[in-house]
């Protein structure tokens, strides 16, 4: 009984934080957790490594992983942070069977709900709910590059650090300030001004 509770809270907390799974019936979000996994990836390991075909795709169940690339002079460039509750994907190389562009890292201790691509595809055939989810999943992937693209491109460096704070609330102790600055495309120190500034 203490099971099937702790399945119907994780099951609700899926619902709530990916708004793209709120319509699916309880019973098809059921079928995915039991044929789902969950692993534990520790401090700095790689998810995914640049290269390789991502066979998996990860719901952070706890922790906090990071998405960057690695330009050709070794240097990092932050994509994205993916925190509690959200989803960890290189997507597009998911879904056509390529390698990723980019790194998928863990910035602390984290457990990650696995879904691999033959569930995916699984789910894809049994049910067009799982097409809809699969779409909109699409469709958050685009609309967080378009507002990437978007701050580089019209605003600021201070503007893009607040605007960070807004996306990735109550994260600044948890993130070291290498990432966020690499994040905003600046350099460190050029953080620090900002953040003294609005001091």
């Amino acid at each position: 009984m203490k099971i099937k509770k702790m399945k119907e809270n994780f099951i609700d907390k899926i619902s709530k934080n990916v708004n793209f799974f709120e319509k699916i019936p309880k019973s098809e979000l059921h079928y995915l957790i039991d044929r789902s996994r969950t692993i534990s990836i520790k401090k700095d390991a790689c998810f995914l490594e640049a290269g390789k075909v991502p066979s998996k795709i990860a719901f952070v169940r706890s922790g906090l992983m990071r998405m960057y690339y690695l330009e050709n002079s070794g240097k990092e460039v932050t994509k994205h942070f993916c925190p509690e509750h959200t989803l960890a994907i290189s997507f597009s190389a998911f879904i056509q069977r390529k390698p990723s562009l980019f790194y998928i890292q863990a910035l602390e201790d984290s457990k990650l709900l696995i879904i691999d691509h033959q569930l995916y595809s699984e789910l894809l055939n049994r049910h067009v709910f799982w097409q809809v989810t699969s779409r909109k999943l699409a469709e958050m992937v685009f609309i967080l590059k378009e507002k990437r693209e978007a701050e580089f491109l019209l605003d600021n460096a201070q503007s893009r650090y607040i605007q960070f704070l807004k996306d990735y609330p109550n994260m600044i102790n948890r993130i070291k300030q290498s990432y966020i600055s690499s994040y905003l495309g600046i350099a460190p120190e050029s953080l620090s001004r900002i953040r003294a500034n609005l001091k």
